[in-house]
């Protein structure tokens, strides 16, 4: 990577907790990105404000302002790669990319998700986690492909399901270490580099 901080756009679809993290990371030099833009599926959502108090550049690609699904990702496609990113964190947003966006960007396009993968995917992972009566719940974190939850594994970290638990805790918890674990491997991507080779993914 260049000495210059990594350009990060951060695509969210609600309140923007994993933004935030980021944009705090971002503002120590030693960090290495900055969040250039940030962009949404949707208007008045909390995510959008955060980066507008952070001075962000915010853009907004609703589906339903196109006439296909394959429209909306070529827009989307167009907004993103003209902040000519170097890294596009998925932080809660809630929409599939398609062919063209992962085309542009899929090598450097990264998401987390709520559970152990290849364990849970989908968007039940804690209540799917505690159906299934497992002792080990965590977070994934990974690069996107075509698939749902199924691209090369960049870290995991596992939390540990309390007798006690029910949804709302265990997600609660899962959140927390999800978040430091995102923050934490966006810097060493950035500041290391990395490949991707077989589905293993190398930093450094």
């Amino acid at each position: 990577m260049t000495s210059s901080p990594a350009r990060l756009v951060v695509l969210v679809s609600g309140s923007g907790t994993n933004l935030q993290a980021l944009l705090g990371a971002a503002t120590d030099p030693a960090y290495g990105a900055e969040v250039v833009a940030v962009g949404a599926d949707r208007d008045g959502i909390a995510g959008l404000d955060r980066a507008k108090a952070a001075g962000v550049p915010t853009f907004v690609t609703k589906v339903s302002n196109h006439q296909s699904r394959a429209d909306w990702d070529a827009a989307l496609t167009a907004e993103v790669t003209a902040h000519r990113p170097d890294l596009v964190v998925s932080a809660g947003f809630l929409k599939l990319v398609g062919t063209q966006f992962l085309t542009a960007v899929g090598d450097r396009y990264i998401n987390t998700h709520n559970s152990l993968l290849p364990a849970f995917p989908g968007m039940n992972g804690p209540r799917d986690a505690l159906a299934y009566g497992v002792k080990l719940a965590g977070a994934t974190l990974f690069f996107v492909d075509a698939g749902v939850d199924t691209g090369p594994i960049i870290a995991q970290v596992a939390v540990p399901v309390e007798p006690d638990d029910d949804e709302a805790s265990l997600t609660e918890r899962i959140k927390e270490a999800e978040r430091a674990q995102l923050v934490e491997y966006v810097g060493r991507l950035v500041r290391h580099g990395w490949s991707i080779s077989h589905r293993k993914v190398t930093i450094g």
